[in-house]
């Protein structure tokens, strides 16, 4: 039971880190194209335009 003193504050310590790298990541803009990546690979860039 001993381990429990340990385990729980690195439990709460790693979800806190993963709650701020996910609130990161929305503030930054990562999520805000997410149609964007599904267009770009349907996009055949060897074609010149006009051709």
């Amino acid at each position: 039971m001993n381990i429990l003193i340990y385990l729980i504050p690195a439990a709460l310590v790693l979800g806190a880190l993963g709650l701020v790298a996910f609130l990161w990541s929305m503030r930054s803009g990562q999520f805000d194209d997410l149609d964007g990546a599904a267009y770009r690979i349907l996009d055949d860039e060897d074609e010149k335009p006009g051709s």
